[in-house]
């Protein structure tokens, strides 16, 4: 037994405005159910630049690390180098420190280190050469 469908039988083209209809009314239901802000919408939309632009900078670091890591293996002997001198240079300093120290204390070395500093200032800021003495006149 068949049973027929009463009414006017829909023609192909009833049926793709249906199912067309059927889509808007499915779009508007999912949209306003989901209740995406604009702005969200609009960052997902630019999150695959976004993804390609953080792996060209994350290429661009890894080769300026490797770059510095060449650097630092190139100056690694010059730092053992310093770090073993620093120690010798401090001690030269303060053996220097010292000496001044004691020949400052020496009664008389004060004024000859003015006498001596004041004849280097006054030639050196003239631009003259130093002075020479003439002979004292025999009398």
């Amino acid at each position: 037994m068949s049973q027929k469908v009463p009414g006017p039988i829909p023609s192909p083209s009833d049926i793709k405005h249906a199912a067309q209809s059927a889509v808007e009314a499915a779009q508007l239901v999912a949209t306003s159910a989901m209740r995406i802000p604009p702005a969200s919408i609009q960052l997902a939309a630019e999150m695959p630049d976004l993804i390609e632009n953080l792996a060209s900078a994350t290429e661009r670091l890894n080769a300026a690390i490797d770059r510095a890591e060449r650097y630092l293996a190139l100056a690694d002997p010059m730092i053992r180098t310093m770090d073993a001198l620093l120690p010798q240079l401090e001690a030269l300093v303060a053996t220097g420190n010292d000496l001044f120290r004691a020949a400052s204390s020496v009664p008389g070395v004060s004024a000859l280190g003015r006498f001596a500093n004041r004849a280097d200032k006054d030639d050196i800021s003239a631009g003259k050469p130093p002075k020479r003495r003439s002979p004292r006149p025999k009398s």
